[in-house]
């Protein structure tokens, strides 16, 4: 299926973003891990594009063809994917996150949950303290695809986050599919399940694929998810 690409003005920058499908159909958001973009999700979007779906996949601040605006607050990447849906008019849809993505993704669902249908977190960290801190990554050599300062920022809010993102989980009252990599990803699965129990409505599965679950396991993260989202088992909106 064809990629549309395209860029948007959003919280004050320029959001750039694909999308697949027909363009009344119901709308999905996919948003990306760290270092990635939205190109990461095209076999996925390409298949819930076929539901038929409407599907989006921006590049978050400081990755991909979005800007590079030096301010990189978990909060500022949540207030860009909310003015994003405003911008083109989207005013619910599901949401799929991975890792960064995914926090973002729960981030949005705390604070603006009229927005969000359905959330799907893939291997996703519970925003808890780490203890002890983990050190800030080093920069790789060469040109990168994605803003390091984004990386600095990102591992500091990684290792003391707002203790009210925490607080605030309980008000992600909309279905919520959580999937885990299992024991091989880099992320604790223990987060996971502390994630899961504290939602009120968590489903949770693991696919043993590490924490590239979409990308080495396709199929089965297709099968789940669409599963998931499908029209069949949605709730009146």
């Amino acid at each position: 299926m064809d990629t549309e690409q395209r860029t948007v003005g959003a919280n004050g920058i320029t959001v750039a973003y694909r999308a697949w499908g027909p363009r009344d159909a119901p709308p999905v958001v996919l948003l990306h891990a760290r270092g990635a973009d939205g190109a990461d999700w095209s076999e996925i979007a390409s298949a819930l594009a076929a539901g038929p779906r409407r599907v989006y996949a921006p590049d978050l601040r400081g990755h991909g063809r979005s800007d590079w605006p030096g301010g990189y607050a978990y909060t500022a990447m949540r207030d860009d994917v909310h003015a994003f849906l405003g911008a083109l008019g989207i005013a619910r849809a599901d949401v799929v996150g991975h890792s960064l993505g995914g926090i973002v993704a729960c981030l949005l669902a705390q604070h603006s949950p009229w927005l969000v249908e359905r959330l799907v977190l893939e291997d996703v960290p519970a925003p808890l303290p780490l203890d002890p801190p983990r050190p800030l990554a080093e920069r790789p050599s060469g040109d990168l695809l994605y803003d390091w300062a984004m990386i600095l920022a990102t591992d500091e809010q990684r290792n003391a986050p707002d203790p009210v993102w925490w607080d605030h989980m309980e008000r992600i009252t909309m279905p919520t599919l959580l999937i885990g990599g299992g024991p091989t990803s880099l992320i604790p699965q223990s987060q996971i399940d502390a994630l899961a129990e504290l939602l009120p409505d968590a489903r949770r599965v693991t696919i043993d694929a590490g924490h590239l679950v979409h990308e080495a396991r396709p199929g089965e993260f297709l099968a789940v998810v669409a599963e998931f989202l499908s029209p069949a088992d949605r709730r009146p909106s």
